[in-house]
């Protein structure tokens, strides 16, 4: 098998040696990738900190043009790309085509957001003593990003890092996960495909010891990680003055109130919870169920469980992939069985069947068990009663995460209520947590993270206000 190349500096490189990216389904290798030399690191980012002088000058429109071709070449090219996503990760096809479209609308959203712009322009002749002068608001990129993504969206979440950045005209290099690299490689072909400076986009498989040297580098002004919330804080206490992003974990409410369509609840529930194997950070993990219909919801929830088939994520009928390596298999089989020796009951589910684990439901669990306090990142979901909304509010922000949670209610204050009172990024009224617009914004509280992403606001975080105040002009 020849060796796929890294891009560095617009040259495809195989650098020192490789590793070999395999599937999580059989063990196959998918490909062997070249690893990046010291000098392949410490030339993208003198190549970034030096193009940053000819990209933040770009015009808007070389830029938008450039995020309509990739956007292009992403739909021109979709079956593909989907066939990548499912086989470096493991994502069955039907969801990895998801994933695939959803890379073209994000780009074409940043387009979208670049041009139709932001710049304010504003009256300051409000008190006789300001004089005759207004202000022009514009923002500036803070210079060149590093980027570091995870395995389980291996092309979309790339996208949300190259395409701003791009926007703004920051030079980015991306660190991707060594577990799912080729879906950034891919972007960083398409970019090539552009009329953008060569080093505006690189990308290095780089070992995570690398990625901290990176990180510390005072040359990129800006961070975007993506990743578990103890690397996450990591990296941000590398260095206070430090721009950073981080989209962290989260162990996902959802409230089902007796007022719901309990038939449509527990269908989305089979889905937040299980289409990613449950490795996402916005998965639901614990279901929260007024207990006048917590049985008959529960009994739905485990015939909509069971109707999951799992398998080989190239299969277009399989629902559920298998989990991305077996230290993560050993981890959710340990933690359920954890849970079930401190009293939890398996509803369904509740092993494994390597490389798969079998998508659970548990019932009869605690707040303190690890599969509700801690992010499980595997297919299992836990399910208990409440009272009345205001216990189930105050169990759903009773965990250190906070990224995202679903409500699912016909009474619009009890809407508005979670609204105010959810201690996390997003709320999701009559849907799951794992719902995601690309356009929106997307981020969490405590340990769940640190600013947003989503275009518009990917962008701002990449970029700085600077005003510019006009004196004595003629208003």
């Amino acid at each position: 098998m020849s060796t796929r190349p890294f891009f560095v500096n617009g040259e495809w490189r195989t650098g020192d040696g490789t590793f070999a990216v395999t599937s999580p389904f059989d063990g196959s290798i998918v490909a062997e990738i070249g690893v990046p030399t010291q000098a392949d690191v410490e030339e993208a980012t003198t190549a970034a900190t030096r193009t940053f002088e000819l990209s933040r000058r770009l015009p808007l429109h070389a830029r938008a043009d450039a995020l309509d071709h990739i956007s292009r070449r992403l739909a021109e090219t979709v079956d593909e790309n989907a066939g990548l996503i499912a086989r470096e990760g493991g994502k069955p096809i039907k969801w990895a085509r998801i994933e695939a479209t959803r890379a073209i609308s994000t780009f074409r959203w940043a387009s979208e957001v670049l041009r139709a712009g932001d710049d304010e322009l504003m009256r300051l002749d409000t008190e006789a003593s300001l004089g005759s002068r207004v202000g022009l608001l514009r923002r500036f990129p803070y210079g060149p990003v590093l980027g570091i993504t995870p395995f389980n969206f291996p092309l979309n979440l790339v996208a949300h890092k190259v395409a701003p950045a791009l926007a703004v005209g920051a030079p980015i290099v991306v660190k991707p996960a060594r577990a799912t690299p080729i879906g950034a490689l891919r972007l960083a072909e398409l970019f090539a495909e552009t009329d953008l400076p060569k080093a505006m986009v690189q990308v290095l498989p780089v070992s995570s010891s690398v990625a901290d040297q990176m990180a510390r580098d005072p040359r990129f002004k800006k961070i975007s990680f993506t990743g578990s919330s103890e690397v996450g804080w990591y990296l941000k206490g590398l260095d206070p003055r430090k721009r950073i992003t981080l989209e962290l974990g989260g162990n996902a409410g959802v409230i089902v109130h007796s007022d719901a369509d309990l038939d449509h609840a527990a269908a989305r529930v089979a889905v937040g919870g299980y289409y990613q194997a449950g490795q996402s950070c916005i998965s639901v993990q614990r279901v929260l169920v007024q207990s006048e219909v917590f049985e008959d919801f529960a009994a739905r929830l485990v015939k909509q469980v069971e109707s999951l088939k799992y398998g080989d994520p190239m299969d277009p009928t399989v629902d559920v992939g298998p989990v991305i390596d077996a230290g993560s298999l050993d981890r959710i089989d340990e933690w359920v069985k954890e849970a079930v020796s401190e009293g939890a009951e398996v509803l369904t589910g509740g092993r494994r069947e390597d490389p798969f684990y079998v998508p659970t439901v548990l019932s009869r669990v605690s707040p303190e068990m690890k599969v509700c306090k801690e992010e499980i990142f595997g297919p299992v979901v836990t399910i208990s009663p409440y009272q009345t909304f205001e216990e189930a509010l105050a169990e759903v922000n009773n965990s250190r995460y906070g990224l995202q949670a679903g409500v699912f209610t016909n009474d619009i204050n009890r809407a508005f209520e979670a609204h105010r009172t959810l201690e996390v990024g997003g709320v999701i009224v009559n849907d799951v947590s794992a719902f995601r617009a690309d356009q929106m914004p997307y981020g969490g509280s405590k340990d769940s993270g640190f600013g947003r992403e989503g275009l518009r606001f990917a962008m701002e975080e990449m970029t700085e206000p600077r005003i510019m105040v006009l004196s004595n002009v003629p208003l």
